[in-house]
C-alpha cells in the first residue's frame, strides 16, 4: 500500500553499489527509513531528491522494516545550507541530534516544524550561531534535561542576580552561590536569551542581533550542560567544532 508524507531527509546511507537508504523526519509519521533504489546513479530519478536536507513530498511503500521510495517531489532544497560548509555542519548537527533523540514512527509535528523553520532561516542568511543556540535550547526538552531557568534552583528566588550551575542543573541566586563554587557567572543577557529560547516558539522569535561575547557564553553553557546530562556523542558535533575553528 502506497503512503505519502511531507518530510525532510536527515540521514542518507549508501546501500550496495547503486542504492541509498534515506531517513526522513516527517510531519505525519515522525522518523522513517526508505530505500531509494538506484539513487547513486547519476541519471537516477532520485539522484537529486535523495540528498541530505531535501524537503518535499515522498510517496513510498511501507513495510515492517525499511520502506521503498516510489516518488519524491522536492519542495525546498535549502541550497545555501547544502553548499556552505559551515551551514552544512550546523544542519548536519541538528539532523543528527533529532535522529539520536527520536524513535521511529513517533509523530512529532512540533519538532518537524522546528527543524524546517531553522533550516529555512539559515538558508535565508540569518545568524546561524544564534539559530543553533535556539535549537539546542529547544532540544533540552526533547532530551528530558531542561534546567531550571525561571527561579533559583536552590531557594526559588525569582529576582536578583543569577549565575548558571551545571551541577545543580539551573540558575542560582546571589544568596545561593556557595552551593556551587564552580557556577558560571554569565551576563544577564545570556540567561535572558536562554529563557526566551526555552519559552517562546521559534516563529515568534525574530532575527535578533546578539553580541559576540553573549554568543560565546551561550555556547559554552549549553556545551557543558549537554556534555554533563545528555549522554550524546555526535559525529557532526566534532565536525562542527573543527569548522568553527577554521572561521
Amino acid at each position: 500500500m502506497l503512503q505519502k508524507a511531507e518530510g525532510i531527509i536527515i540521514r542518507t546511507n549508501d546501500y550496495g553499489e547503486t542504492n541509498k537508504i534515506i531517513t526522513l523526519f516527517t510531519r505525519e509519521q515522525g522518523k522513517l527509513a526508505l530505500m531509494a533504489k538506484g539513487a547513486k546513479r547519476p541519471k537516477s530519478r532520485f539522484a537529486s531528491s535523495a540528498q541530505l536536507f531535501i524537503y518535499g513530498t515522498f510517496i513510498f511503500h511501507q513495510s515492517k522494516g525499511v520502506g521503498t521510495l516510489n516518488q519524491a517531489d522536492i519542495t525546498e532544497s535549502f541550497r545555501d545550507v547544502r553548499t556552505d560548509l559551515i551551514l552544512t555542519a550546523y544542519g548536519a548537527y541538528m539532523a543528527e541530534m533529532i535522529d539520536k533523540l527520536t524513535e521511529d514512527r513517533q509523530r512529532n509535528p512540533y519538532l518537524f516544524e522546528l527543524l524546517f523553520q531553522l533550516l529555512n532561516r539559515m538558508n535565508e542568511g540569518e545568524d546561524s550561531e544564534v539559530l543553533i543556540r535556539m535549537f539546542e535550547t529547544k532540544m533540552l526538552q526533547v532530551a528530558g534535561i531542561v534546567p531550571m531557568l525561571d527561579a533559583c534552583v536552590n531557594c526559588g528566588r525569582q529576582e536578583g542576580t543569577f549565575a548558571f550551575s551545571i551541577k545543580e542543573a539551573g540558575i542560582l541566586c546571589h544568596a545561593c552561590y556557595d552551593v556551587d563554587p564552580y557556577r558560571l557567572e554569565a551576563a544577564p543577557g545570556v540567561l535572558k536569551l536562554l529563557r526566551l529560547f526555552h519559552h517562546l516558539d521559534v516563529s515568534r522569535i525574530g532575527n535578533i542581533q546578539v553580541k559576540p561575547e553573549t554568543k560565546k557564553q551561550l555556547k559554552y553553557i549549553l556545551e557543558l550542560y549537554y556534555d554533563e546530562y545528555s549522554g550524546l556523542r555526535l559525529k557532526s558535533k566534532r565536525f562542527l567544532s573543527q569548522m568553527e575553528k577554521l572561521e
